[in-house]
């Protein structure tokens, strides 16, 4: 465990190695089982209980801590303000790159943090719900550029987020389907107010244009999955080649192609040439650049594992 430095300064971040962070899980219990493990993993994601144990339940202690403090200070105000008492959602980020795994992350914090008696209602919204649908990909010339910022309706997003904070009790929100590979027409997933909110996306901690909020303004707690850029494109490429041997093979796959007419050396190719022209450069020009806004950072070494967890303080 130690204060991360910055140009000889102390800086309001601490980082702490693999061991050090497992301790912080204290008495918190294990209570997830294999085959609930399996449901909740990616595809070709390795994530095991042993990384549950040492990583995801002191991550729930953490933010169990934090859903108590944000309330008292929320009554606080409200009391202040003379305001009746209606509790709003614990708002978290999780960001990442492509295939680094922070869909898992979601996944795995939504059914831990669940699982605490004071906050039991637990929603979980991916950002790839506000893509704008291939048609309009299509029109606008941005195709090729699915999944950068602007391929996003982000002022729904924000809508969205907003009310949903300012107590909101339902709301209605597109759907992605990534085996059709776009937004289903006239499907919604609907979000009743919960008690915590997890909002999980490559860019959820973009900054904002200048004069207007960002969707991380909302949020009171974010979570950054990171890992060297080599691993993640070999990551990539395993799932892209996981998927080719199942998902693909389904007719209604958008990727239908690279499973039937397409060789393993093609398929290949066209997710490596997918990854350096496209997932690789919105991951150096607009997710890395996010890092040091999120609260904390779950650093993975190349096996998948969680190395070391860096944790701002202030």
């Amino acid at each position: 465990m130690s204060h991360a430095t910055k140009n000889g300064f102390l800086t309001p971040y601490m980082e702490l190695d693999r061991d050090s962070w497992a301790e912080l899980r204290a008495a918190t219990p294990l209570s997830l089982t294999e085959a609930e493990l399996e449901v909740l993993r990616g595809t070709a994601d390795p994530t095991s209980l042993d990384e549950v144990r040492d990583i995801y339940l002191p991550l729930s202690r953490l933010l169990n801590l934090y859903v108590k403090a944000t309330r008292q200070r929320h009554a606080a105000v409200r009391g202040f303000l003379g305001e009746s008492d209606r509790p709003t959602p614990f708002v978290i980020g999780v960001a990442g790159s492509v295939a680094v795994g922070k869909s898992t992350t979601a996944r795995l914090l939504r059914a831990l943090l669940a699982q605490w008696p004071d906050h039991p209602n637990v929603e979980l919204v991916s950002t790839d719900n506000f893509l704008y649908p291939n048609a309009v990909l299509q029109e606008r010339g941005i195709m090729n550029r699915k999944g950068f910022p602007e391929s996003y309706d982000r002022r729904a997003l924000l809508r969205f987020v907003s009310e949903m904070k300012a107590g909101a009790d339902m709301m209605k929100i597109p759907i992605y389907s990534h085996l059709a590979y776009d937004i289903l027409p006239g499907e919604t997933q609907t979000v009743h107010r919960p008690d915590i909110l997890i909002v999980e996306g490559i860019n959820v901690l973009q900054p904002p244009p200048a004069g207007r909020l960002a969707l991380a303004d909302f949020f009171d707690f974010s979570l950054y999955v990171d890992a060297r850029v080599e691993h993640i494109r070999s990551w990539y490429l395993d799932r892209f080649m996981e998927l080719r041997r199942t998902a693909f093979e389904d007719p209604r796959s958008y990727f239908h192609a690279m499973a039937t007419s397409a060789t393993e050396e093609e398929a290949r190719e066209f997710a490596l040439n997918t990854w350096r022209t496209i997932n690789e450069v919105n991951l150096v020009e607009n997710i890395i650049p996010t890092r040091p806004r999120a609260t904390l950072v779950l650093y993975k070494g190349e096996d998948h594992r969680v190395r070391r967890v860096r944790l701002r303080k202030t």
